[in-house]
């Protein structure tokens, strides 16, 4: 149904995994040839319980994951950075269609709740069969984080059968080792999935040098999945994983302290020792049931969420004025449930709803040095302390949220869809507020080869639960780190209207050309700022919002060929600032709000393109051979007015060189090559300037990776 209904972009596929040492084929008989039609049915199922409807739809196929640089191996938000309109920022973040973050994760069909990871992946690539990113004007089941929709189908023991072992080593102290490994007992399926890695690029480096200081990372992650067949229209599947990651947090060399401690005011700031861990476990438990002409699945869910930032003790006094141990902490659970009903020959009815609790909690121990009165002049402006006092702060807020939708998928004639629905979000926590939300999608497929989309969705996007309290600016008042600003109006939820157009054509075999426009109005359009510590990230809003774009898209696959391009545009202006002020001075706030800028995130310019060709395609000694380049024009920095202008724009080679080796072992021996940033351009993300922005960052330098995989 879903191939009928939506545009969707397909980014590549190669033809190496088609080799026999790399067959995905499990050893089949009568009984395992029933289970499989079984397990293909339901997943049939369940993608027509929540299809795409009219959304822009880009899939990777997992062909083109492998042309990534390290293939299932590498972080995710690099995979998705080769879909158009992805933007490149910080700390492992990516942008959509101008939005800052705003991304919401489903693993089959389950949307997982926003965790605290700040600079770690908590989803393996390794551990997708399928994965769609989902954008545009968005059917009704999809809310709550509506820039992108990133739908993963998870692997299981059907899909990948026996085991999988890898180890990657290399430049800047590179290790991960991988292993996973899936089969089927009976009825039962299972897969599971885990790695480690160790380099020392865990953070992008604050300085244009090659390698940054004191920059370690350690991080394990681990993924299972059990699915039982109960009968032929019935299964119950469980989810679990988990991340743990430490960072060291890099250093800027010979830096000039701000402040005196204890009579220092000198100190080596390419020896300070800030570190920072994060953690995530998440489960999720399904029930899914196929009757007639009735599909749905009925989910319960969990996460569970930590950082902890550990300052360094003195040399975080003499460059910020505060130490600040922090620990936070975030529990969501909950469940949903998704339904279709085709009610009539023209008629598919869906509906579903959810509900979510979260608990947020946060304490921090900390020293920060006091504003004092100069004894010899008492009419001069207190000055800091050289002798810092110690304090405490936390809270603990709990929210929720209640979400429910109805929609009509109406086939009008053979070659238009009418998708209507309305959607109910509410939340209650810091804020209490709620919305009705309609939605609708016009497709017109008057031929396989041509689909023309139209459709409009009202947006309504939650804040984060935790927000900075006044007693917690009280608390500092006095001190070197006291804001200028003490007003901290609550962060409010983003209400938007957007309206979205593409087209998608298919002009010779193989050969997909795409192109879709889009226009967002956001009253309190939602942002994000680093404020603070590396742990601290602050929402605000934007009184008004907003966000265009245009986009192009093409690839080709044929024979031994992939060729893909993409191209975007994006425009993201906003005006005064009215939630959480206490972050910015009085004349930023005074200009912004008198004032349309261009927001930090906004990046104008976008492109990604890739080729790659596969030499005896087919046969056991296939080699592929691959390249792809990110552009991106800069995002914003401030020079005399707030994000008055963008960084310099940058264009990043990478390459890849795949050998299968046909040794005998197993079923199959793979060698990778792979060349990060080839021609070793030095480029920057951030330069520390612009609102909300925290820290100077650069792009990861010319890196080479070599990988050993084995399959059993």
């Amino acid at each position: 149904m879903r191939r009928h209904i939506a545009v969707s972009v397909t980014l590549g596929s190669l033809l190496l995994s088609s080799s026999p040492a790399f067959s995905q084929t499990a050893p089949a008989d009568d009984t395992a040839i029933d289970l499989d039609v079984t397990a293909r049915r339901l997943d049939q199922a369940r993608g027509s319980i929540q299809p795409s409807l009219g959304a822009t739809v880009y899939d990777f196929s997992r062909p083109f994951i492998e042309n990534v640089p390290l293939g299932e191996n590498a972080p995710l938000n690099q995979v998705l950075l080769r879909a158009p309109s992805v933007v490149q920022d910080g700390f492992g973040q990516i942008h959509v269609r101008g939005d800052h973050s705003n991304l919401q994760y489903r693993l089959d069909g389950v949307q997982l709740p926003d965790g605290l990871s700040r600079f770690s992946q908590f989803l393996m690539t390794r551990s997708i069969n399928q994965i769609s990113l989902l954008t545009g004007a968005l059917p009704a089941q999809y809310g709550l984080r509506t820039a992108g929709v990133v739908d993963i189908s998870v692997k299981s023991g059907s899909t990948d059968p026996g085991a999988d072992l890898s180890v990657t080593g290399g430049s800047r102290n590179y290790a991960q080792p991988a292993g996973s490994y899936g089969g089927r007992s009976g009825k039962v399926d299972y897969f599971v999935t885990g790695q480690f890695l160790h380099n020392g690029l865990g953070i992008e480096n604050p300085t244009a040098s090659f390698s940054p200081i004191h920059d370690d990372t350690d991080q394990w992650m681990a993924l299972g999945k059990v699915t039982g067949l109960i009968d032929e229209s019935t299964r119950v599947s469980f989810i679990a994983g988990g991340m743990n990651a430490a960072f060291q947090i890099p250093n800027v060399p010979w830096q000039i302290p701000h402040y005196n401690v204890f009579g220092h005011s000198d100190w080596n700031s390419g020896i300070l020792d800030q570190r920072q861990w994060e953690k995530t476990y998440f489960g999720i438990a399904s029930l899914q049931k196929s009757y007639e002409n009735l599909d749905f699945q009925l989910s319960g869910f969990a996460r569970y969420s930590a950082l902890y930032y550990q300052p360094d003790a003195i040399g975080d006094l003499l460059y910020n004025g505060i130490a600040p141990w922090t620990n936070r902490k975030s529990f969501a659970f909950g469940i949903q449930g998704d339904g279709s009903w085709k009610v009539a020959k023209d008629h598919t009815l869906r509906g579903g709803f959810l509900v979510q609790r979260e608990r947020s909690t946060a304490f921090t121990a900390g020293n920060v040095l006091p504003l004092v009165a100069n004894p010899d002049d008492p009419d001069a402006e207190p000055e800091p302390s050289e002798q810092p006092i110690g304090y405490n702060d936390g809270f603990d807020v709990t929210g929720w949220t209640y979400s429910v939708y109805l929609q009509d998928e109406w086939r009008i004639v053979p070659s238009v869809t009418l998708n209507f629905g309305l959607r109910f979000d509410a939340i209650s926590g810091v804020t209490s507020e709620y919305q009705f939300s309609p939605r609708v999608n016009l497709v017109w497929q008057p031929a396989p080869t041509f689909t023309f989309r139209a459709g409009y969705s009202r947006y309504f996007t939650p804040p984060p639960l935790t927000q900075i309290s006044a007693s917690s600016l009280a608390i500092l008042a006095n001190t070197a780190v006291a804001p200028e600003t003490l007003q901290n109006d609550p962060v409010r939820a983003e209400r938007a209207d957007f309206f979205d157009v593409g087209v998608s054509v298919k002009p010779l075999r193989g050969l997909t050309l795409g192109l879709s426009a889009y226009y967002k109005i956001s009253q309190n359009l939602l942002d994000n700022g680093q404020f603070g510590a590396p742990i601290i990230i602050s929402a605000f809003n934007y009184a008004n919002g907003i966000v265009k774009g245009v986009e192009f898209n093409a690839s080709y696959d044929d024979g031994p060929w992939n060729l893909y391009f993409n191209g975007a545009f994006s425009d993201n202006i906003a005006t005064n600032i009215n939630s959480a002020q206490f972050n910015f001075g009085p004349d930023e706030l005074t200009y912004i709000a008198n004032n349309w800028i261009t927001t930090d995130h906004n990046q104008g310019w976008t492109f990604s393109t890739g080729a790659a060709y596969t030499f005896n395609a087919g046969r056991d000694w296939a080699t592929r051979v691959s390249a792809d380049v990110l552009f991106g024009s800069g995002l914003r920095t401030s020079i005399i007015t707030p994000n008055d202008t963008s960084l310099p724009n940058y264009a990043v080679v990478n390459a890849s060189i795949v050998q299968n080796i046909p040794i005998g072992l197993g079923r199959g021996t793979q060698l990778r090559f792979d060349a990060i940033n080839l021609f070793d351009n030095i480029y920057q993300l951030r330069d520390g300037e612009g609102v909300g922005v925290g820290a100077p960052l650069f792009g990861q330098r010319q890196t080479f990776l070599l990988t050993l995989r084995q399959k059993f």
